[in-house]
């Protein structure tokens, strides 16, 4: 029943059959998903612009509590079994060193319950993995031709690569959120110098800049309404423009809040070292863009030999191939 099963899984014409059900679908999905979109935007600004009420509210709970057991529990609610999960299998002393919340800030998860599904995930794929692995080789009976041991192996790198599937993800998305930031990084330093220099604090122009860029970089928005939420809470200025540069992880950003540290600190003018770096960071960004220009021929050399040239040949060949074929027949 098995190999029976396994046999008409492998049979090419079923693969086929079933490749081309997967490119359909996802032409079809591509097509209409702009269709389905939603709109988010503004519930994750919203979102993010209540961080200093929030913040504020729970200065005033701890403020207003009488003793430990009456305090008021003013964090979103996280996701229980996950929690449980972490606490019971003590995941965050496992799993967890001093980079794994700089790095999911750097991704755009600020809670703890993200923490919580992140360790969660790291705990569970492994095995899910092995178990997938396990039936795609013993199960379907594939590597039958091979050793034990190889199979075996095959099974462990399934478990290896569902431990490291979340790492990789985040990776991924932190990569795509850097690049977001980056791309509108000097506009948004262009849009602050404007409001400082027409006379708007540093607070508000921020939140201008998150308002104007927030259908080209959401991730950039939502950094600056949050640097907004910070500069009017914190009591220290430089710890809240320090938290900007923390959580993007991009050089760039860390050295215009450094500066911008040390202007507030002497008394420089603000305006000019937003102008110097608004000019370093389109510098940087043409840098970039002639790097990849560069890089293009190389890149480009084995799809012209495999797919260009051979045609090319046919095209200039073919009409004299077909004569001498005629002339000979």
């Amino acid at each position: 029943m098995t190999s029976d099963t396994a046999s008409s899984l492998l049979n090419p014409a079923m693969l086929l059959a079933f490749l081309v059900a997967i490119a359909v679908f996802a032409t079809l999905y591509t097509l209409a998903i702009p269709f389905f979109e939603r709109g988010d935007l503004t519930k994750r600004m919203k979102a993010v612009s209540s961080e200093r009420d929030q913040l504020r509210a729970r200065a005033r709970a701890r403020h207003a509590a009488d003793g430990p057991g009456s305090r008021v529990n003013l964090k979103p609610q996280d996701n229980l079994s996950v929690k449980k999960l972490v606490e019971r299998f003590n995941l965050k002393k496992a799993l967890v060193d001093e980079n794994t919340m700089g790095k999911l800030k750097a991704a755009g998860y600020r809670s703890e319950n993200a923490l919580n599904m992140f360790l969660a995930a790291r705990f569970l794929l492994p095995f899910v993995f092995l178990l997938l692995g396990g039936f795609w080789v013993f199960g379907l009976e594939n590597l039958a031709d091979r050793p034990l041991g190889v199979r075996l192996l095959a099974v462990l790198i399934s478990g290896y690569i569902g431990f490291y599937l979340p790492n990789i993800l985040l990776a991924n998305k932190i990569t795509k959120r850097q690049k977001s930031i980056k791309k509108a990084w000097p506009d948004a330093l262009d849009l602050l110098l404007i409001c400082v220099e027409s006379g708007i604090s540093m607070e508000a122009g921020m939140r201008r800049v998150a308002e104007e860029l927030g259908e080209v970089s959401p991730p950039l928005a939502e950094e600056m309404v949050l640097t907004t939420a910070e500069l009017s809470f914190l009591p220290d200025r430089r710890m809240a423009l320090e938290n900007l540069g923390t959580r993007t992880r991009i050089p760039i950003v860390q050295a215009v809040m450094q500066a911008l540290i040390q202007a507030d600190r002497y008394g420089t003018p603000i305006a000019q070292a937003l102008r110097v770096l608004a000019q370093e960071g389109r510098d940087e960004r043409m840098n970039e863009a002639e790097k990849k220009a560069a890089a293009l021929p190389p890149k480009l050399t084995v799809p012209m030999i495999l797919f260009f040239l051979p045609v090319l040949v046919m095209v200039i060949l073919g009409p004299a191939i077909i004569q001498v074929i005629d002339r000979f027949h």
